[in-house]
C-alpha cells in the first residue's frame, strides 16, 4: 500500500470514529507536523502519518484505553497509570502497532508521549508534541507566540511549551507525570545562558 492510500484509509477511520472536532485537530496537527518536520530536515510523511494518528485512541471508553495501555511495552509511571486523560497516548502506540501493524520506533513513541514528553525525546518526538499544541485550529492565548517559540528551535519550542502545559496542569488540579518534570529539566537546561 502506497503512503497516499495509506493516509486515506487512515482519514476515513479516524472521520468514522472521532468526533468533527477532533477529526479536525487530527488534520491539523498532520499538517502542523509535516511542516515542522520540513523545517528541521525531518521525514516529513512520517510526520504527517504521525499527527494524523496521535489522538487514535482519544475518544475510546476510559475502559478500553486502560484496557490497550496496560499492554504497553514502553514504561509508564504512576501518575500516568491513574489519570485517565494521559490514557489516550499510551493506547494510542499500543494500538497502532498491534492493529495497524506499525512498528516505526520513533512513530510510536511520539504518540505515546504526545502529552506527557519525555526527557528523551528525539527531534521528529519533539515535533509530534509541538504540533499537537500549536496546530491550526488551536485558540488559547498567546498560541502565536507559542508557534514562534517552535520555529525558532526546538529546545525552546520544548521549554516553552512545557512550562505552559506543566502551568495549564497545576491551574486545572491535575497530576503532573514525573517524566513531564524530567522533560522540562532537560530543555530548561537548554534555556541557562
Amino acid at each position: 500500500m502506497t503512503f497516499d492510500e495509506k493516509i486515506s484509509e487512515y482519514k476515513s477511520f479516524l472521520k468514522n470514529n472521532l468526533s468533527e472536532k477532533r477529526y479536525i485537530h487530527s488534520l491539523g496537527v498532520a499538517d502542523a507536523a509535516k511542516s515542522l518536520a520540513a523545517h528541521y530536515g525531518l521525514d516529513e510523511n512520517k510526520a504527517y502519518m504521525t499527527g494524523l494518528l496521535h489522538d487514535i485512541c482519544k475518544e475510546l471508553p476510559a475502559s478500553e484505553q486502560k484496557e490497550l495501555a496496560d499492554k504497553s511495552e514502553m514504561s509508564v509511571c504512576p501518575e500516568e497509570k491513574i489519570s485517565f486523560k494521559l490514557w489516550h497516548g499510551i493506547a494510542g502506540a499500543v494500538y497502532m502497532k498491534n492493529t495497524l501493524s506499525i512498528d516505526d520506533r520513533e512513530m510510536l513513541r511520539a504518540v505515546r508521549f504526545h502529552t506527557v514528553a519525555s526527557p528523551d525525546m528525539s527531534e521528529f518526538e519533539q515535533v509530534i508534541y509541538l504540533a499537537d499544541l500549536i496546530s491550526a485550529e488551536r485558540e488559547y492565548k498567546d498560541v502565536e507566540l507559542m508557534r514562534q517559540y517552535a520555529y525558532e528551535s526546538l529546545d525552546k519550542g520544548m521549554f516553552e511549551a512545557l512550562r505552559f502545559s506543566i502551568k495549564d496542569s497545576v491551574k486545572k488540579g491535575y497530576l503532573i507525570p514525573r517524566v513531564t518534570f524530567e522533560a522540562y529539566n532537560r530543555f530548561a537546561k537548554t534555556q541557562l545562558k
